[in-house]
């Protein structure tokens, strides 16, 4: 999903027709969320795949359901000679129209656990079906998080570059006065207009990147890429997504384990039915034909008449069948396959073992990280504010000609760097949240 931004990114960089119009989007986090699920085509490729799984597990319950089919056969032959003799008797069969129509009925009752496990099968396949979507949905908000908090951190910088360009502005209009009377020197002009140009490149590199940025977040939701997003929601103002003052690394509900679970389930039934191939089926069957149109007509020549005779057979009769079969001996084919699939059953559950350490380390690898960022957040408000009262201090110094020049420019670019500070440190604090949710599989 990185290299894909990273990629629209450079595209719309080395495109020079690209402009910016003045139609805005105010969105917030959940209406971009919303958005990003409605119009990502992997959760909508997830979605048939959870209907497919409904439909496959119907399909597998009809297996213990009788199968009724029927069946109509006509056929036209030439007349068959059954019986001649010489002039004196003659018999034959008329089939011209003759037609044989039946309805057969198949119930079985016993397939040596094929059909339950065919049923364990599509029910798990719909289990699977269901948290892999689940599992794209959480990758998607993800995404979606980030993008947005990026965007409120680049916006945010704009914000407090914009503010520091107007300070230098006034820091400038007050060394210039100073210069006209000649209580400030030509240097000190020459290093307050040096500043500005360097907060001023800063500046329109960060407006580019809030350009980037919301055309990256456009990508995700699927919007109009000609629209400006303007998140509502804002790191400062947004409360903890994560509540409890203990942060849990229990990741039972994660859709990559219940995914391997599921593999495992999936293993021991296929066990099952491979160990059914050498198991004895039993099926009960019942038909009803009718026939009608056969004809069987003679000629017999006595001496002094000929008698003739037409009949016509006609009418239906039911059949009721019982089968059984039985497998004898099929050269220990059904018993190595019975191994094999033990075999990968064992290989599901060593890999389902290494997951759930792999997992365990990434879940105590959030929680570190959101607990980091907490105390980041924490020491860059502190730095916030000892560079705001910094800043102050130096401007009165500087006023009352206590302190040089370069001492107030300092002071100022430690605000704008604490500044700075706090911004990344919410921002960043609030993505380790959104990752420690998807980890541990709460992120919806």
């Amino acid at each position: 999903m990185k290299n894909s931004i990273i990629s629209f990114i450079l595209a719309f960089t080395l495109c020079p027709a690209y402009s910016q119009v003045a139609s805005t989007l105010p969105l917030s986090l959940q209406e971009c969320r919303k958005m990003a699920l409605e119009n990502n085509e992997k959760v909508m490729t997830a979605n048939n795949a959870v209907e497919k799984a409904k439909l496959d597990r119907q399909i597998a319950f009809a297996q213990y359901l009788p199968k009724v089919d029927g069946s109509f056969t006509m056929f036209h032959m030439q007349d068959q000679d059954l019986l001649q003799i010489s002039d004196v008797l003659g018999v034959s069969v008329q089939t011209r129209g003759a037609f044989l129509a039946g309805v057969n009925v198949t119930l079985p009752l016993y397939a040596g656990g094929q059909i339950k496990a065919a049923n364990n099968l599509a029910r798990i396949g719909q289990t699977v079906s269901e948290e892999q979507r689940r599992k794209i949905r959480m990758q998607v908000i993800a995404d979606v998080d980030n993008a947005y908090y990026t965007l409120i951190a680049v916006s945010s910088k704009v914000r407090m570059l914009e503010a520091y360009a107007r300070q230098m502005q006034g820091l400038y209009d007050k060394v210039k006065l100073a210069n006209d009377v000649q209580m400030a020197t030509e240097n000190d002009l020459l290093r307050v207009s040096t500043k500005q140009n360097e907060v001023s490149y800063q500046l329109q590199k960060a407006r580019n990147g809030e350009q980037l940025c919301g055309l990256a977040l456009a990508n995700i939701i699927g919007t109009d890429f000609n629209l400006i997003i303007v998140p509502t929601d804002t790191v400062f103002n947004s409360q903890s997504i994560i509540q409890t003052p203990e942060l849990s690394e229990d990741f039972s509900s994660r859709p990559d384990l219940l995914l391997l679970q599921q593999q495992v389930k999936v293993n021991e039934q296929l066990v099952k039915k491979e160990r059914s191939n050498y198991l004895p089926t039993v099926a009960i069957m019942g038909n009803y034909s009718y026939h009608d149109n056969v004809k069987l007509v003679g000629v017999m020549n006595l001496p002094n008449r000929t008698i003739n005779y037409n009949h016509t057979f006609n009418g239906g009769s039911p059949h009721a069948l019982f089968s059984l079969r039985l497998p004898i001996f099929h050269w220990g084919a059904e018993f190595k396959k019975v191994k094999k699939a033990k075999l990968n059953l064992n290989d599901s559950k060593l890999q389902l073992q290494q997951m759930e350490r792999s997992m365990r380390v990434e879940v105590r690898r959030a929680v570190q990280n959101v607990t980091d960022g907490e105390r980041m957040v924490e020491t860059a408000m502190v730095g916030r504010e000892q560079a705001d009262e910094n800043l102050r201090v130096m401007r009165e110094k500087y006023d009352n000609q206590l302190c040089t020049m370069t001492d107030l420019l300092d002071a100022q670019s430690q605000w704008q760097q604490a500044r700075s500070n706090l911004i990344e440190a919410q921002t960043q604090l609030k993505i380790y949240e959104t990752e420690y949710l998807r980890v541990t599989g709460r992120l919806e």
